[in-house]
């Protein structure tokens, strides 16, 4: 598949038709179910899914979709596919329920195991950051004109690090302990690879566990803006090569020049 300005232009109106299914549940009081790993599952979920799903099959019929609320395709299957759309209809689902609008509609391009095409659209906050390889990384706020964006030279003497508003683990404490004094940003959802995509924040340090739909699309806008994200050994973080759809920890950060690794726990190294 050409990866092209047009291409990334009808993801983006694929993203945004989702989202806004999603406002009305959300502004409404909607009923909440439990998934089979404890998670909330929303209406507004399976809205996204059906809309995601239906228009990526009709723009792209022949590339395969994996998404968290049709993930039960068998790694048999999955191995063979070279290309393929990774898609979270709604990440942050937590967020969605909590109401704090730090909520979004993630949608990713994989080849060969690399996210190259990514679209990240926060409904409530009508906020749309969107990246292809070759061709950049912009954000775009309402009707506004896209900007392009791109990630900066971290601030080392006092980085911004993001948290996660609904994960926290001791191995992060250990590794917040690591850092000289820090900015602590706390925020939920893709959002947090965007905004160190911005140039808004420095560093993104996973030591849990998320799945492979949590991260590609955000991680496509900020590789695209000049960062990465990697394991915790340095390798970029790879989609689709194992049968398990989790993710290994990762780190994600905008100065590729900085040892962020150094901050790591021991035991983590």
């Amino acid at each position: 598949m050409e990866l092209t300005r047009e291409l990334l232009d009808h993801i983006c109106d694929i993203a945004v038709a989702a989202g806004q299914k999603t406002l009305p549940i959300y502004n409404s009081n909607f009923e909440i179910e439990t998934k089979d790993d404890d998670s909330p599952l929303t209406q507004a979920d399976l809205a996204a899914h059906v809309s995601i799903k239906q228009a990526l099959s009709e723009l792209t019929p022949d590339t395969p979709q994996l998404s968290e609320e049709g993930a039960d395709i068998d790694f048999d299957t999955r191995r063979s596919w070279s290309t393929y759309w990774l898609i979270d209809p709604l990440d942050g689902t937590k967020e969605f329920v909590n109401k704090n609008d730090q909520f979004t509609i993630n949608i990713a391009l994989i080849v060969d195991h690399e996210p190259v095409l990514g679209v990240v659209y926060a409904p409530v906050l009508d906020t749309l950051w969107f990246a292809a390889r070759e061709i950049g990384a912009f954000r775009q706020q309402g009707a506004a004109n896209p900007e392009p964006i791109a990630a900066v030279a971290a601030h080392t003497n006092k980085p911004r690090v993001l948290v996660s508003r609904s994960h926290r683990s001791a191995s992060i404490d250990a590794l917040l302990a690591n850092l000289p004094d820090y900015e602590p940003i706390t925020m939920g959802s893709s959002l947090k690879f965007c905004v160190i995509a911005d140039g808004d924040a420095d560093f993104y340090p996973r030591l849990g566990p998320t799945s492979e739909w949590d991260t590609a699309a955000g991680h496509a806008v900020l590789a695209c803006a000049g960062g990465q994200v990697t394991d915790l050994d340095g390798e970029p973080l790879r989609y689709n090569v194992t049968e398990s759809v989790l993710n290994t920890h990762f780190l994600a950060f905008g100065d590729t020049g900085h040892d962020w690794r150094a901050y790591l726990p021991d035991a983590s190294k």
